[in-house]
Order: structure tokens, then C-alpha cells, then sequence
């Protein structure tokens, strides 16, 4: 307490000069005195080659307290005192140059104009502001080892891991220096392994370059190495792949992870502590797609648009991406209120210039769904509202008429009354050759899209566009599988020979924008997704990039094929003709025309077994109607053991 308040006191003294050096951190200003004191002899001394006779130590004296008392006035707005020595970086080097070149500056003019009379040479402030920084600089840097080195000693009881980074970027030796720096993470860095030739032989942060993926095996032999970190954030699926294979072909066992993007890192969202473990995209297993988005701005710009199930995955990434194209205004037509309604928080913190209109209903309200066109006018309408979960589906087949059969045909039929010069359909690949209710139901919402193609106008456009299964998506397996890896497994797949084709968020929406830019009616446009995935490789990829092993740290559970689906899924039907667009990763899908009574009679078929809630007949008008169609007229299992079909959902 006495010491609180002779500090107190000492805060209040006029000693206006000295105050700042007076905290707690005087030992640090103590240093640089000692160092501004001895910068000043040693200028002297070199000036003088080394000899500085009796007779001059008054004068070298007198300039060093001039000098020193100079420094101290100009290092206080600077706040030079309050630097932390053991942390001291880049940024902080201004200060001290600052203070010295001015020092340095002031001296110099002054004895150009009275140098004569005080009789010290010129060149003398010149070599002490040079030893002045050399000095500062070395005492900062010598505080900043002696304490790393010392929270080194203390962060962990054991060894540290000693990591091997393949990756000398940016990324990379940003990692490293924040391994050196917070040592508690228990990792230290070994040697960088990079593909460039240029950086072959060098040190990043004192940590050396020892060469390229293909000598990954002598280094593991060379070095004793815990484990791996890929430091490449800027690396796609297929790359992080390859890395990947030639880690488990030198050594199976050694344990690897990926570093987040730079941005993350800079930002402070993720620190050295939170390497993560997989990216969505590394799982493509080839690079994602970019599409040509500038053709979509001719026909979005300064237009109405509305996009159904806008709360959604594909829904919410369609806005974002619209926004780019300055429409005129945004209709979110949603049906769940909690979603649109994040939805508009976003788009008022990063889309403030965008005007939107939130409208809650349901695609099935045809009488909601005319007031909503009458008022809004939309010009564009993206239709992403559906339901899409096979099991789901197959339990209430009912719903999927009514959301995605009926709530198509209310939209179409609205889009040509009031003139939508663009509509696009979001389907699935289930919707080819369907096994489900489900996919049966998006190929009845294709077909009726290809009939309203027939009724269009001229300037009016009725596509549809297939995707994959969308990685990330809400509700999609990629999410589950990560929370089951999380938890520490099982994985659960339901078919050890499962095949899909996949696609990331961003592709499904340029995708769907490019869709409607190109715009021919009536047809299908499909993403070129590369070769399908086997599932269970996926799920074993996810683990892998996660840092674990399949089987050994998570194992995988298969659960038998749930009611509708299929092990493979198909991008066209028999009967569908390929063609090519001008871009090389769509192609489109020329459709065969349905009988138009044929439809009208199928649908009306539909919705009155729908209102009866009578599955069977729902399940047989949808097979008799689409051609190659095998959903069951039965569904598998009791039709009146809830408890049972809930049980199988579950996994």
C-alpha cells in the first residue's frame, strides 16, 4: 500500500519529462539510457580512431547528456517506454529508427549552426544515431529470445511434437513463426518441405527449406518427425490428395492436418491452436468448378427478383451471389421465419444497397402465391423450395406432392401469367430414372417446368438444372459424417458400394445463375462433376484429413440401404440427348416431350390421392407416369409401425 501511494505521488510531480520512465518498465528505459550513453562514447571513439584522450571527456560527456535527454523528449510521444521487449516485432522497429534518425537530424542542424563554438565534430551524431539503433535493436531482440526461450522451457512438461510443414509460402512461415512464438502448443517446427525450386536451401523464421514432396522419404528417414502439417490453404481437393497419398506411402502411421486459409489466420477466427482438419472442397477429388458469371449481369441488373426456399442452403447462397449483380430488389420467399429472417441480418450488415422483400408462405397456397406475384412482379424467379430427404419422403409421400409437384405447377403457371422472363427449377440427379417418391416427385416438377416451356412467350425462358449432392448443404450427409468423426465415431454408411456425384455450395449456384443466363427453353442443364464418388472413399477421406484413421481411431458402421434409394445415381435418362453449351463444364440435357393431357391427368391423379393421403396411389400414378420409374407401389416395411420406419431413418 505505501509503495501505491509514493507511485501516486511520484505520478503527480512535475518531472513531466522523466514521468513516462518512471513505470513499472524503468529497468527497459534504464537499458536504453546505458545504450544512448554508450552509442555517444563509442562515436567519439571511432571518430577518434579509437582514442579519446583526457582532454575530451568533458566534451564527450556533455554531448552524451545532450543527447540523451534529447532521445528521452523525443521517444515519449512515441511511447518508446511502453514497448513489450519480449514480444517486440516488425511494427515496432519504427519507434526506435524514429527516434534515432531524429535525434540524429536535430544534432547534426544544431552544430551546422553552433558547431564551431562547442567544438564537437560533425560526423560524431551520424555514428551515434547508427549505434544507437544498432543498440536498441539488439537489447529488444535479446529480451524477446531469452523470453521465448524461456516459455519454451515451461509451456509443456514433455517434448514438444516436432512438425515437418510441406509448405514454405506464406501460409507456412506465418504458421512456424507462431509456433516459435507460442510454444504451448507443443509443436515444433523440424523443416519445410516446398515444390518451388527457388526456395530449395533456405530458412523461413531460422526453419530450413530440406526439399521437395519426392524427397519426403529421405527426410522422414533424416529427421525425427512427430507429425505433418500441410501449410498450403490455397491448395484444392486434388492436390491435398496427392500430398496425402505420398505421406501414407512413405509412412502410413505418420499422423498429418491442414493449416485454415491465410485470411483466417490473420483475422483471428482460427490461432496455430485450431489447424483445421478437412475443407468441404478437399473432398471433390478434382478442382472445383468456376463458371463465367459476367454474361448473368446483362439480364439481373436493375431486375426483380424472387428466389423460393431463399432461407435455405441453395436459397441463401443465391441471394448472396444475386446481390452482386445489383438487382433491382430481392423477394425472400421463404417458409421457415427463423431463416429469412438471418437472412436479412446478413444482407443488412453486407448488402446494405440491396432493397429485399421477406415473404413467409408456402408454395401450395396458390391464392398467397398470386398476391405475392401480383404485388412484387418479379421478373426472375429461382425455385430452390423443396423437400429433398428420400426416407422422409417415402414416409410421407403426400408432402412431396403437395411441395414439390404442386408448388412447381402453382409457380409456373403464375410465372406465365404475369411474364417471369426467367424461371429456373432447382432439381436432382434423383430425379433420373427415380427409385424414390422424392426423386419421382422433382422429375413430375421437370416435366412440368418442360411444359410451361411450351406455353412461354416470346422472351420468356422455363429451364431446369440438375444437381449432385450438394457437399455442406443443410441436412446433407457431409455435416453428419463430420459430427460423427467429432464425436468420436461410428460413421455410419448405409452401403459399402454407394456412389454419388458431388458438388460444392458455390458450384450448385453458379451453376444455377449460368443456367439461367444461357437460357434455351425446356432444357435440363447439368454440372460436368467429374466421375462419381464412392461414399464410403469420401467418409474415409473425411477421416483421414481429419488426422485420424478409418477403422483404427474411428470406425465405420454400414446400416443397409433405407427405403428409395439407390447405390448409383444417373445424370440423364435413355431417352434425353446430350448436347454441349458454350461453356465447357455444362452440358445440357435435351428432354423428350411428355404428353401434355398425359401430365394434366397424372397431376390432377396426384393431388386428389395426396388430399386422401393414399400413398399406394400416389406411388403408382408417379411410376405410370415417368418413364423408367421404379419407386415401389409399397413401401418396404409395416405400414403401420411408425416406431420401426422412425428407428431406420435414425440411421
Amino acid at each position: 500500500m505505501q509503495a501505491d501511494a509514493d507511485w501516486g505521488r511520484l505520478r503527480g510531480s512535475p518531472t513531466v519529462l522523466l514521468r513516462p520512465w518512471l513505470q513499472p518498465r524503468w529497468a527497459q528505459a534504464a537499458v536504453d539510457v546505458a545504450s544512448w550513453l554508450a552509442a555517444t562514447v563509442l562515436a567519439y571513439a571511432l571518430h577518434g580512431n579509437g582514442l579519446l584522450t583526457g582532454d575530451r571527456w568533458p566534451l564527450v560527456w556533455s554531448t552524451a547528456v545532450g543527447l540523451v535527454l534529447l532521445k528521452l523528449a523525443l521517444a515519449q510521444p512515441l511511447r518508446l517506454h511502453a514497448q513489450a521487449w519480449d514480444r517486440f516485432g516488425f511494427r515496432d522497429t519504427g519507434s526506435v529508427l524514429w527516434t534515432a534518425l531524429a535525434a540524429t537530424a536535430i544534432a547534426s542542424l544544431t552544430l551546422l549552426t553552433v558547431g564551431a563554438r562547442l567544438g564537437v565534430p560533425l560526423a560524431v551524431p551520424v555514428i551515434d544515431g547508427l549505434l544507437t539503433v544498432l543498440l536498441m535493436f539488439g537489447s529488444r531482440g535479446a529480451a524477446r529470445f531469452l523470453a521465448e526461450r524461456r516459455a519454451a522451457r515451461s509451456a509443456t512438461a514433455g517434448r514438444p511434437s516436432a512438425v515437418l510443414l510441406i509448405g514454405a509460402g506464406d501460409a507456412g512461415s506465418m504458421l512456424v513463426r507462431e509456433m516459435l512464438r507460442h510454444p504451448e502448443t507443443g509443436m515444433r517446427p523440424v523443416a519445410f518441405i516446398d515444390e518451388d525450386p527457388a526456395k530449395q536451401g533456405m530458412t523461413l523464421a531460422s526453419v530450413p527449406v530440406v526439399g521437395r514432396l519426392d524427397d519426403l522419404g529421405r527426410v522422414l528417414e533424416t529427421l525425427s518427425v512427430d507429425e505433418i502439417l500441410i501449410a498450403i490453404p490455397s491448395a484444392d481437393g486434388r492436390d491435398i490428395r496427392r500430398i496425402v497419398d505420398a505421406i501414407r506411402a512413405v509412412d502410413p502411421d505418420m499422423p498429418y492436418r491442414t493449416m485454415p486459409a491465410l485470411h483466417e489466420l490473420i483475422s483471428g477466427r482460427v490461432t496455430v491452436n485450431r489447424i483445421r482438419n478437412v475443407g468441404i472442397e478437399d473432398l471433390l477429388r478434382r478442382p472445383p468448378v468456376a463458371l463465367d458469371s459476367q454474361s448473368i449481369l446483362d439480364y439481373l441488373c436493375g431486375k426483380r427478383v424472387m428466389v423460393t426456399g431463399a432461407g435455405g442452403s441453395i436459397g441463401s447462397e443465391l441471394v448472396r451471389q444475386i446481390c452482386r449483380f445489383a438487382p433491382a430488389e430481392i423477394i425472400l420467399f421463404g417458409h421457415g421465419e427463423n431463416s429469412i429472417y438471418q437472412l436479412e441480418r446478413e444482407l443488412d450488415l453486407h448488402h446494405p444497397a440491396i432493397t429485399y422483400r421477406s415473404v413467409i408462405a408456402a408454395v401450395q397456397n396458390v391464392q398467397r402465391l398470386d398476391f405475392v406475384f401480383r404485388r412484387y412482379r418479379p421478373d426472375v424467379v429461382f425455385h430452390a423450395a423443396a423437400h429433398k430427404h428420400v426416407p422422409l419422403m417415402e414416409l410421407n409421400p403426400e408432402e412431396a406432392v403437395f411441395n414439390n409437384v404442386i408448388g412447381t405447377r402453382n409457380l409456373v403457371r403464375l410465372a406465365l401469367k404475369y411474364g417471369v422472363t426467367h424461371f429456373v427449377n432447382v432439381s436432382t440427379d434423383k430425379a433420373v430414372n427415380p427409385s424414390s417418391v422424392m426423386g419421382a416427385s422433382k422429375r413430375m416438377a421437370e416435366l412440368i417446368v418442360e411444359d410451361a416451356a411450351a406455353d412461354a412467350s416470346d422472351g420468356q425462358t422455363f429451364v431446369s438444372v440438375r444437381f449432385g449432392n450438394v457437399l455442406g448443404s443443410r441436412g446433407s450427409a457431409v455435416p453428419m459424417f463430420q459430427n460423427q468423426i467429432l464425436n468420436g465415431g461410428p460413421v455410419t454408411v448405409t452401403h459399402p458400394d454407394m456412389m454419388r456425384y458431388f458438388m460444392t455450395i458455390p458450384e450448385a449456384t453458379q451453376l444455377v445463375l449460368q443456367a439461367s443466363a444461357l437460357g434455351k427453353n425446356g432444357d435440363i442443364y447439368i454440372l460436368d462433376m467429374g466421375e462419381p464418388v464412392r461414399v464410403l472413399d469420401l467418409v474415409k477421406d473425411l477421416i483421414r484429413l481429419s488426422g485420424l484413421e478409418p477403422e483404427i481411431d474411428i470406425p465405420i458402421v454400414f446400416t443397409g440401404m433405407r427405403p428409395g434409394e439407390k447405390l448409383f445415381e444417373e445424370l440423364m435418362t435413355a431417352s434425353e440427348r446430350q448436347g454441349r453449351t458454350r461453356h465447357d463444364k455444362i452440358f445440357v440435357a435435351k428432354p423428350s416431350q411428355a404428353s401434355r393431357n398425359g401430365l394434366e391427368r397424372a397431376l390432377a391423379d396426384l393431388l386428389e390421392a395426396a388430399l386422401r393421403s393414399d400413398a399406394d396411389a400416389i406411388r403408382t400414378t408417379l411410376q405410370r407416369h415417368i418413364d423408367g420409374s421404379t419407386v415401389r407401389v409399397t413401401p418396404p416395411g409395416d405400414e403401420g409401425d411408425v416406431a420401426s420406419r422412425a428407428a431406420s431413418m435414425a440411421n
